[in-house]
């Protein structure tokens, strides 16, 4: 390591500890000068100190003596700090060890960031400040967790790390089989996508407008929103600004269909990517004008927990269930049989088709053939919510939302002919 490297190492060590008093320091920003342990000045200290300190034992490490100093310093460290904050606590009359692991953690960055990989150590700093600046909003959370959403994490996480391992991988079944564990698996990712949108609900409730409540309730179910919505419309809810939350939903669907096939099936985003980001674009315009004047409240709805066990199981039974289908309609009637499949199967979800075909993209299906499939199962969808919205809503609310999904899917697949026109 050359002077100007070890330098470098060293400034990334130092600006992760100041990182994190930065925060430390605004936190008890009303203290006055000798009352806190530590603040920005200290906690920048600590994180050039865990750098040294890596420094000197890599120099000490030709002597046979590597990790003896690091390991002295951080344990001196860790009981000096600590030794202070028990005074301050004790003066104070509270308890916390937050600001002890946070002095700790900064350490063991900054000897990372001269050892290790600097990437892995910043990364490392920016991710402890969010979490200790997110603490209010942490709390929150685990006061509104009940203990049946927190029964289902763990047993899902039991079922993810110690079952997942012993499922088989191989395929099961005709027409070239399913993969057990792929299905779990895939299970598993889509029930924590809609997890993030259940934990949104939790943190930020529905209270703020139609077009915010509609867009938290697609990560969800835009379908389920839309219903919602459709109903408040009938009894006389504003039709407009009850379609722009319905739009919205949809908005955050098209995105986050467009998340799952970047991740499971990337190189089909090329060719639906674009196609869904018309669409999506022609939906949010339409309801930014809809509910530019929507500074009301959204009656809150309940959400469902998304990690319920039960609920995975049965998704797990859905995919595996269409996943058979559209390898039986490849093997019967070709890329028909598949399209087919995706169409049935959008009109009730949108997730398991877009996934299924991601999963065949390249094994079995050819990446275009995949493509088209997502994109029919996004359209069926689409035309699925449109119905719901003229059936279950007022005149105006169906005529709106219906027009708009109309114009979205006619500017998706304008853009999907153009660029295989151009291709």
């Amino acid at each position: 390591m050359t002077d100007l490297e070890l330098a470098q190492r060293l400034g990334i060590a130092i600006a992760i500890g100041a990182l994190v008093g930065a925060e430390r320091h605004w936190r008890d920003r009303d203290e006055s000068d000798g009352q806190r342990t530590a603040g920005l000045r200290t906690f920048t200290l600590i994180g050039g100190l865990g750098g040294l300190s890596a420094a000197l034992d890599q120099a000490l490490g030709a002597q046979g003596l590597r990790g003896l100093l690091l390991a002295a310093m951080f344990l001196g460290l860790s009981a000096v700090f600590g030794l202070f904050q028990y005074r301050e606590q004790v003066a104070e009359g509270r308890f916390s060890v937050t600001s002890v692991a946070a002095a700790m953690v900064p350490f063991a960055l900054g000897a990372l960031a001269v050892i290790g990989d600097l990437r892995i150590a910043g990364a490392g700093g920016v991710i402890l400040v969010c979490i200790l600046a997110a603490r209010e909003g942490l709390h929150r959370f685990v006061e509104a967790l009940t203990f049946a959403e927190l029964r289902a994490a763990i047993v899902l996480l039991a079922m993810t790390f110690v079952i997942l391992p012993l499922v088989p991988n191989d395929p099961i079944g005709p027409f070239g089989g399913v993969s057990p564990a792929r299905i779990w698996t895939l299970a598993i990712l889509l029930a924590a996508i809609s997890f993030v949108g259940y934990v949104a609900v939790k943190l930020l409730g529905e209270r703020h407008g139609e077009l915010v409540a509609g867009a938290v309730g697609g990560l969800l179910s835009s379908t389920a929103a839309t219903i919602t919505n459709a109903r408040h419309a009938a009894e006389g809810g504003d039709a407009p600004r009850l379609a722009a939350g319905a739009l919205a939903a949809g908005v955050v669907s098209y995105v986050r269909t467009g998340l799952i096939i970047a991740t499971l099936a990337p190189a089909a985003l090329p060719l639906v990517g674009p196609a869904l980001g018309a669409g999506a674009l022609v939906a949010a315009g339409a309801a930014l004008i809809l509910a530019r004047r929507d500074t009301g409240d959204h009656a809150e709805a309940a959400a469902t927990n998304p990690f319920d066990l039960w609920r995975v199981i049965q998704l797990a039974v859905l995919l595996s269930a269409i996943a058979f289908a559209t390898r039986a309609g490849a093997a019967w009637f070709g890329d028909a049989g598949v399209f087919a499949v995706s169409a049935l199967s959008g009109l009730a979800d949108v997730d398991a088709p877009v996934i299924t075909a991601a999963g065949l993209a390249g094994h079995g299906l050819t990446v275009e053939a995949a493509a088209r499939a997502m994109l029919i199962a996004v359209a069926a969808n689409t035309l699925a919510k449109a119905a719901y919205g003229l059936a279950l809503g007022s005149g105006r609310f169906g005529a709106i939302f219906a027009g708009v999904s109309g114009l979205a899917l006619a500017a998706g697949a304008a853009t999907f002919i153009a660029l295989a026109m151009l291709g």
